[in-house]
C-alpha cells in the first residue's frame, strides 16, 4: 500500500513537471509568435515608408523638371536641387530598409521638400515678374509704334505745311515790260523800236504784295539775250546747286511785304536787230519772261 502511494506521488510530480514544461513551452511559442508578428509589422511599415519616400522623391523630381523646362534665370539652382533628389532616390532604392535608415531618409526628403517649396515660390515670383515686364515691354512697343506712326503723320503734315508755306511765301512777278530807249542830252528817255537808235534796254516789273513772305533784301537775276543768242550785260555766272546761270545783271530790292515797282536799265551800243528775250530768275527758278523786237 505504501509503495502504491509512493508511485502515485511520483506520478503526480511527473505530471506537474510536464505541465509546467508545457506551459513554459506554450509561453515561449507565444512570445516567438508575437515577436515574429512584430518584426513582420515593422518590415511592412519600413517597406511602406520606403515606397512613400520614393514616391515623394519622384514627385519632387517631376516638379523640378517642369520648373527647369520654363528656362528662367533660376534654372541652374533648380537643376542642382533636382540632382540632389535623384541622388537620394538612388540611395533609398539601394537601402536595406532598416528603421534608422528610413528615418534618416524621411528627414532628408522633408528637407528637400521644404527647399523645393521655397525655390518654386521664388521661381513663380520670377515668372510673374517676367510676365509683367513682358507685358510692359509689349505695351511700350505698342506706344512706340503708335508714336512713330503719329510722328510720321506729323512729319507728313509738317512737310505739306512747309510746302504750302514755301509756296505761299514765294513772291509773284507782275507787269513785266521790256523795250529799247533813246536817251537824249536832257536825260529824257524816249522809246524806240530801232536798234540803231537804242542806248539802253529797260526792264520793269512789279513785285506783288505778300504778307507771308520774308521781308528784307530780295535779289533777282536778269538775263537779256539778243537775236544772236548772246547774253548781254555783265555775263556773269551764278551757281545754284547743279545748275549754273549766265546773267546780265542783278536787281536787288528792299522788300517789306508790300507792292514794289522795279525798273532797271541795261546800257549798250550797236544793238542787233531782231527779237530779244528777257528772263527773270529768283536764284535758279524762272519767275518771269517776255520778249521784244528791234528793227
Amino acid at each position: 500500500m505504501e509503495n502504491q502511494n509512493n508511485n502515485n506521488s511520483k506520478l503526480k510530480a511527473i505530471i506537474l513537471v510536464l505541465s509546467l514544461l508545457l506551459l513554459a513551452s506554450l509561453g515561449y511559442m507565444f512570445k516567438m509568435s508575437s515577436d515574429s508578428k512584430k518584426v513582420e509589422t515593422e518590415l511592412s511599415s519600413v517597406s511602406t515608408e520606403k515606397e512613400t519616400a520614393l514616391a515623394e522623391l519622384a514627385q519632387l523630381k517631376t516638379t523640378y523638371d517642369a520648373a527647369i523646362a520654363e528656362n528662367t534665370s533660376m534654372s541652374e539652382e533648380l537643376i542642382a536641387e533636382r540632382d540632389k533628389v535623384v541622388k537620394l532616390m538612388e540611395e533609398v532604392k539601394k537601402a536595406k530598409g532598416d528603421a534608422a535608415s528610413m528615418s534618416r531618409y524621411k528627414s532628408q526628403v522633408a528637407d528637400l521638400q521644404n527647399k523645393m517649396n521655397v525655390l518654386i515660390q521664388e521661381n513663380d515670383a520670377l515668372k510673374k515678374l517676367n510676365q509683367d515686364l513682358s507685358t510692359e515691354i509689349d505695351s511700350t512697343k505698342t506706344i512706340l509704334v503708335e508714336a512713330q506712326q503719329y510722328n510720321q503723320v506729323l512729319t507728313g503734315q509738317n512737310e505739306e505745311l512747309s510746302k504750302t508755306v514755301e509756296k505761299a511765301s514765294k513772291l509773284s512777278i507782275l507787269n513785266l515790260k521790256t523795250g529799247a530807249f533813246k536817251v537824249r542830252n536832257s536825260g529824257k528817255e524816249v522809246a524806240t523800236e530801232r536798234a540803231s537808235r537804242a542806248d539802253i534796254l529797260k526792264v520793269s516789273f512789279t513785285i506783288a504784295e505778300n504778307k507771308v513772305a520774308k521781308s528784307g533784301d530780295k535779289s533777282y537775276y536778269i538775263q537779256v539775250i539778243d537775236s544772236k543768242n548772246n547774253v548781254l550785260g555783265e555775263k556773269k555766272i551764278a551757281e545754284f546747286g547743279e545748275q549754273s546761270l549766265t546773267y546780265s545783271f542783278v536787281s536787288t530790292v528792299q522788300y517789306e511785304n508790300s507792292t514794289v515797282n522795279v525798273s532797271e536799265n541795261l546800257p549798250g551800243e550797236n544793238f542787233e536787230k531782231g527779237t530779244y528775250f528777257v528772263n527773270i530768275f529768283d536764284k535758279g527758278e524762272l519767275v518771269g519772261k517776255t520778249s521784244f523786237s528791234l528793227k
